[in-house]
């Protein structure tokens, strides 16, 4: 806590910070201070931030690509969960997993408390460990039930998310390092994304109520952005992660997310770390830091436009 109540006073002797409705293309204070954070990284570090009660948004390479690993289970759960909403899936429906479904060497939590049994599991259930326990396994189940990672990239785009691309189940990533690029996106179109869903411009109500509960249950990734927070602050968010290879490099380490702060207002916060030669701890803990920096600013005593 003693870093974070650095970081709120320093936020107090930044009163230029502001960059109204669009991204400005100059420096501001906060983010060379982000990129400052940013260094300690190891590697490229993507940020995209939006106040939305203040109209207010800064990036670093906010345009850029980044593999998105298990961040893409988000717009997943907003594709099927659209499905839910018009009538073509039931969250009561029972999905049938065969026990040769149940892949080894992989993250899932839901294969370890089903012991890799032949069993028939509610499509609500299995999005809730999707979602909040990033399970792969479940993953690629809604993959199927969704129609394939096509048919999810579709529906993104068709809600004007353009710079996303979904064309890879956990499996095919599993195959070959070079997999997981095929899945990207860039910082601002995950932020946007995220916008639409807070906003609840895209799903039904009680989808989007659904969704939130799960994002907000998540359970990795706790010494990421929810690392140097106020303990109890609300955080809806989906972390992504690859492995290291034989060089040493991360592909990627990514946390996107919802901050509610106490006020009531929100901060929308997309990390993404590429290629990274840091060890897992620094590179968690830059995540936490530009966190910890944006939602300090957030709580200046400026009032909200």
């Amino acid at each position: 806590m003693l870093l974070l109540r650095k970081i709120l006073f320093a936020s107090f002797l930044f009163p230029m910070l502001f960059m109204g409705s669009n991204e400005r293309s100059q420096n501001t204070p906060l983010q060379d201070t982000l990129r400052v954070i940013a260094k300690e990284a190891g590697g490229m570090v993507g940020v995209s931030v939006l106040y939305p009660e203040r109209g207010e948004s800064l990036s670093l390479h906010g345009a850029d690509h980044f593999p998105m690993q298990s961040v893409y289970k988000f717009p997943l759960a907003m594709k099927i969960l659209h499905d839910v909403d018009n009538g073509k899936l039931s969250l009561d429906s029972k999905i049938h997993i065969d026990k040769k479904e149940w892949v080894e060497g992989t993250w899932s939590p839901m294969r370890d408390h089903y012991n890799s049994g032949t069993v028939d599991i509610n499509l609500r259930e299995i999005l809730s460990y999707t979602v909040s326990g990033s399970d792969n396994i479940g993953c690629d189940i809604l993959f199927r039930v969704a129609g394939g990672p096509g048919e999810v990239n579709d529906y993104i785009h068709q809600l004007g998310i353009k710079e996303i691309a979904i064309a890879t189940t956990e499996a095919d990533m599993a195959t070959h390092w070079e997999v997981q690029f095929r899945n990207w996106c860039t910082p601002n179109a995950m932020a946007t994304l995220l916008r639409l869903f807070l906003d609840g411009r895209v799903l039904a109500p009680a989808s989007n109520e659904l969704l939130m509960q799960f994002l907000t249950a998540t359970t990795t990734g706790p010494h990421r952005i929810k690392g140097l927070l106020p303990t109890g602050t609300i955080v809806a968010h989906k972390t992504g992660t690859s492995d290291t290879n034989e060089k040493g490099i991360t592909a990627a380490t990514n946390d996107v997310g919802i901050i509610t702060l106490p006020d009531g207002r929100h901060l929308i916060l997309v990390v993404y770390i590429r290629d990274s030669r840091a060890d897992e701890k620094s590179r968690e803990g830059v995540i936490a830091r530009i966190a910890a920096t944006v939602w300090a600013y957030q709580q200046s005593d400026i009032p909200p436009k």
